[in-house]
């Protein structure tokens, strides 16, 4: 089996230290760093503390060599496209289960930075969870089988004011949202 913890560490923007420090009980970089490269053996019990400190299901961190896996191949920076020092393998948002699930909104009209065509990627949330949102788009249930979507911009009590993309678009305020979705991904054809 190929393990998969430097992939989905690297992909959420964790140091080795950071993995260990989130582990329970903590544990050293160093450990962690073995356990990434082989040289020491995952066991169920690791397989459980490291998936728990990147929040992710154990069975994410390793995968079978007959499953062929997309990769991140090179990175686009200030002076244009460099290749990377050893490539890895590309984590898809769906692998990186935060438990909360996923739902997409289907563009079908030019709104804001949005193209026909495009599908963007939600993570529902509950909306104890609305201030960690503030200012980023979301999708917001509405009485009636409707919803508001757009940028956050408001949390008062039980209400969210949510400012849909566009120019001379108002505010539209949602009362008691049961939940709402936060903007992930974004995914276009080219």
């Amino acid at each position: 089996m190929i393990n998969r913890i430097r992939d989905i560490r690297k992909e959420k923007g964790m140091t080795l230290a950071d993995v260990a420090a989130a582990c329970e009980p903590p544990t050293t970089a160093q450990t962690i760093g073995r356990l990434e490269t082989g040289m020491r053996n995952l066991s169920l019990v690791w397989m459980n503390r490291i998936a728990a400190a990147l929040q992710v299901e154990p069975e994410m961190l390793v995968r079978g060599k007959e499953s062929p896996q997309p990769k991140v191949v090179a990175k686009l920076t200030d002076s244009g496209a460099e290749s990377l020092s050893t490539q890895r393998d590309a984590i898809l948002p769906t692998d990186l289960n935060s438990g909360a699930p996923l739902m997409a909104l289907a563009i079908e009209t030019s709104a804001g930075e949005y193209r026909p065509g495009d599908q963007l990627w939600l993570r529902q949330l509950p909306p104890e969870d609305a201030p960690k949102a503030i200012n980023r788009d979301v999708l917001v249930p509405r009485k009636g089988g409707r919803f508001a979507f757009g940028r956050l911009i408001d949390r008062q009590g039980k209400r969210v004011g949510v400012l849909p993309p566009g120019l001379g678009q108002k505010q539209l305020v949602v009362d008691d949202p049961p939940w709402f979705g936060v903007a992930e991904m974004l995914v276009r054809r080219l």
